[in-house]
């Protein structure tokens, strides 16, 4: 795993995580202890601590560097696919789209630097055309950069696959002369609009290309203001708790929510990770086959514990045994009949041979002597009478006499 930690001198102020350390006032021996103690935690993290990031101590800086092998993991983003980068809790991965445009890309890179923050750009070959010192840009401040077609087609869903070939190619192509010197864009790609199609992703992981979607959307294309675009990246990651965020760096609106974005990264302990293409030189960053889905099935759900079904060896008997009335327990078969009795059953096929009708027994409606016999009771009409002690009649002022024995007279 690439590190970027570094030891700066035997008798230099080095830094193990966020406790500094006097190293002239430490013993020989514990001054050993503690720099293999630091080379050890260099070795098993990759950080890079915000200290790093020159005259920004107080930078978000990039956490470590993810190297990926993409014939083996050819798509990723489970907003379309099973599988994403396989990323720690809190961790995320920034993506931006579309450029570059210099009056906003620049100002993006600009936000990047000073947060240290690395992340993977997806260029439109057009744009690379118009402006190929932006893609220069990217490559010198260290960020990846990966295609985006040559024109951002919104159709690659629907068209040939010779024209969304075309597109795919002429992108990389325009992008490798905006580099110059011999220089290639990474062997990454998103789909314009995130139009899936398996034959332009068969194609792209023939040619070793793998397809990136994201994990959550800030929605920053849309006419929303930089206010919700922020609010937006911060409570979908929330609810994902980590991947591959998509931004656009020819907006407006994200330059102006990028850095309240970082910040929040920041205040809420999140990781930016940095993800590069293996080589030859630098093999992929190990990792386990549980890790590249963003919500793994647990050893304790039960889902993960079900029985695969058995392949069954049925016997070679023609039919399959049917139910008999005798198996059922009803005890009263005066009122059931059946509608048919169970004949030869008709062959479909070669299938599960079939009863011509339902064999379970139905109710049949009872004759009509029968159903007049059947009354049922009616209710005497003293049922709904109130029997109710009538007072003796005082000419007329039987309210008033009434009224003076309910309420008493006052002391």
């Amino acid at each position: 795993m690439p590190v970027d930690c570094r030891v700066k001198g035997m008798w230099n102020l080095f830094e193990i995580g966020h406790v500094r350390v006097g190293a002239r006032s430490l013993p020989s021996v514990a001054l050993g202890v503690v720099l293999g103690l630091g080379l050890l935690i260099c070795m098993t993290s990759g950080t890079v601590w915000a200290a790093d990031c020159p005259g920004h101590p107080d930078a978000l800086g990039t956490a470590r560097t993810l190297v990926v092998d993409p014939k083996a993991h050819p798509r990723l983003g489970t907003m379309q696919y099973p599988e994403t980068l396989p990323l720690q809790d809190h961790e995320v991965v920034l993506t931006f789209d579309d450029g570059p445009l210099p009056r906003n890309s620049n100002q993006i890179l600009d936000i990047l630097a000073s947060q240290c923050v690395k992340a993977t750009f997806f260029t439109i070959g057009s744009m690379a055309q118009a402006y190929p010192e932006g893609v220069r840009k990217l490559r010198d401040a260290g960020h990846s950069i990966g295609t985006h077609s040559m024109t951002h087609p919104l159709n690659m869903n629907r068209a040939s696959l010779e024209h969304d070939r075309q597109e795919i190619d002429d992108g990389i192509a325009a992008v490798t002369k905006a580099l110059g010197d011999g220089g290639a864009p990474g062997p990454f790609f998103r789909i314009p609009g995130l139009m899936r199609a398996e034959a332009v992703e068969g194609y792209l992981a023939s040619e070793g290309i793998q397809v990136w979607s994201a994990d959550f959307l800030a929605d920053d294309w849309r006419h929303i203001s930089a206010a919700r675009v922020y609010e937006l990246a911060i409570k979908r990651l929330e609810d994902k708790g980590r991947g591959i965020l998509l931004l656009h760096d020819i907006q407006a609106r994200t330059v102006a929510a990028l850095p309240h974005i970082l910040q929040e990264l920041k205040a809420r302990g999140y990781r930016i990770v940095h993800v590069v293409a293996a080589t030859p030189e630098q093999p992929a960053t190990p990792s386990e086959p549980q890790q590249w889905q963003l919500h793994p099935h647990s050893e304790t759900v039960a889902i993960s514990h079900w029985p695969k079904i058995p392949d069954f060896v049925f016997t070679e008997a023609e039919t399959l045994p049917a139910p008999e009335l005798s198996d059922q327990e009803w005890h009263d078969e005066q009122g059931l009949r059946l509608v048919e009795p169970f004949d030869r059953p008709r062959r479909i096929g070669r299938s599960v041979p079939l009863p011509r009708e339902p064999p379970w027994p139905r109710l049949l409606p009872l004759p009509a002597e029968e159903r007049a016999a059947v009354t049922l009771p009616i209710p005497a009409q003293s049922v709904f009478e109130i029997q109710e002690k009538q007072p003796a009649a005082t000419h007329g002022l039987a309210p008033l006499h009434q009224a003076l024995q309910i309420f008493p007279r006052p002391a």
